[in-house]
């Protein structure tokens, strides 16, 4: 069996305790992953500087996964601070307004902007508690895509599940779309509710797809990345458009 190439279309969420475990499974993944998430929850464990060890030293591509929510200003000079570590993903809330101060911190620098539209882990029920507007779930993510990339957004983290409708937004044309919950078959779904395979999620039409625990948490890593990768490069993987 051949090995694959690694290829930057696979994000590996770093869903690890701390910096230390970070660089054990990038030493685990070697040259078979290219493209690494840190999320909020590395904050406290050296998050930051795992991300700038991982760019600087390995020369791999980081996204940066805070989905930051606050005031116009707040949000401006968070971006403009974490734009200065040269990576390459940052995530947002969707709001407009959030999305335009986010572009304004990022000025000047090649960090992309993503909008978090809806999360992959909420249903209508997760909606219905926290008061958002009644309708289908798909609507929404659609609506919400379209007013960020209106906003300027550079691209929208949305499930695989909703792409092809993003995706055939005018707003949509040369912008990315990210996916969470993507999982190989026989995964465990773990805390996502909206999720398909690998293969599904590329033919739907996204640019990049984020796997976590079906990799970090194998016996073997870098096997689990490799078998993505092959599935990535199905037939199965291809858009019909």
């Amino acid at each position: 069996m051949t090995t694959p190439a690694a290829d930057d279309r696979l994000i590996v969420a770093m869903d690890v305790p701390n910096a230390i475990a970070g660089l054990k499974l990038a030493e685990q993944l070697g040259d078979a992953v290219s493209f690494y998430k840190i999320g909020l929850g590395m904050l406290t464990g050296g998050g930051l500087a795992l991300a700038n060890e991982l760019k600087q030293e390995h020369g791999k591509k980081i996204f940066l996964d805070m989905k930051l929510f606050d005031i116009g200003a707040t949000v401006e000079n968070a971006v403009h601070g974490l734009a200065q570590f040269d990576l390459d993903f940052l995530t947002v809330h969707g709001d407009p307004y959030v999305v335009r101060a986010a572009k304004e911190g990022a000025a000047g620098k090649d960090l992309k902007i993503l909008a978090v539209t809806i999360l992959t882990s909420l249903d209508r029920e997760d909606l219905d508690g926290a008061l958002i507007k009644p309708g289908e779930i798909k609507d929404l993510v659609q609506e919400r895509a379209g007013n960020a990339l209106a906003a300027g957004a550079d691209g929208v983290i949305a499930s695989p599940q909703e792409a092809a409708l993003i995706r055939a937004l005018p707003e949509a044309e040369g912008k990315l779309i990210v996916t969470p919950g993507v999982r190989p078959v026989g995964a465990d779904l773990g805390d996502q509710k909206r999720v398909t395979t690998p293969a599904q999620a590329l033919a739907s039409g996204v640019d990049h797809i984020v796997v976590g625990r079906p990799i970090w948490q194998a016996s073997a890593p870098r096997a689990a990345a490799e078998d993505i990768l092959r599935e990535m490069n199905s037939p199965q993987a291809k858009s019909p458009n």
